[in-house]
């Protein structure tokens, strides 16, 4: 594979690839090092990706995998990092509606974190990145039947956990 080739294969999935990593990593230098490292891997080994169906899945498990190792090494220091967070900026809502929608993305955004790593892997690229299903097959290896069972169960999931933060917050 030559540059352009490069240039036109794994280039546009760089947004992609570092929203993963925002997602596992919560820090935007360490995702932004991620990729770098994930692309330094690729262009290394770029007379071998031809061999793959999917450059992009190959991609994508890659900084998965390098996001996962990064979490569980010791040296790494637990820094978040939500400047990435939108926060609703529109005047026609009224300061304490764009608090409540503030605190509820926050909500949502730990309750994803506390789901199990398949169940946030796969609800990130179905619901964040847009993937198809078989899309997600093609990056997983998991069948299409399986994804819907856990992308279904991480929906309860969340679901349930945000009704239950939100009731408590209105009993106290």
């Amino acid at each position: 594979m030559d540059l352009q080739a490069f240039k036109q294969r794994i280039l546009p999935v760089q947004g992609r690839l570092f929203r993963l990593a925002s997602m596992f990593l919560r820090n935007r230098e360490e995702a932004e090092d991620a990729m770098q490292d994930v692309l330094l891997r690729l262009w290394t080994n770029r007379q071998q990706l031809d061999a793959y169906h999917s450059v992009e899945a190959l991609a994508v498990q890659m900084t998965k995998n390098l996001c996962l190792d990064r979490l569980k090494s010791p040296a790494r220091q637990k820094m978040t990092d939500d400047s990435s967070l939108q926060t609703v900026q529109a005047e026609t809502v009224s300061p304490y509606r764009q608090t409540e929608l503030a605190d509820s993305a926050v909500l949502i955004k730990r309750l994803m974190n506390e789901l199990p790593e398949q169940q946030k892997f796969i609800l990130h690229l179905r619901d964040v990145e847009e993937y198809s299903f078989e899309e997600i097959e093609q990056l997983t290896g998991l069948s299409v039947n399986n994804i819907r069972v856990i992308l279904s169960r991480a929906r309860q999931r969340l679901r349930d956990s945000y009704l239950k933060a939100n009731d408590y917050e209105a009993g106290h």
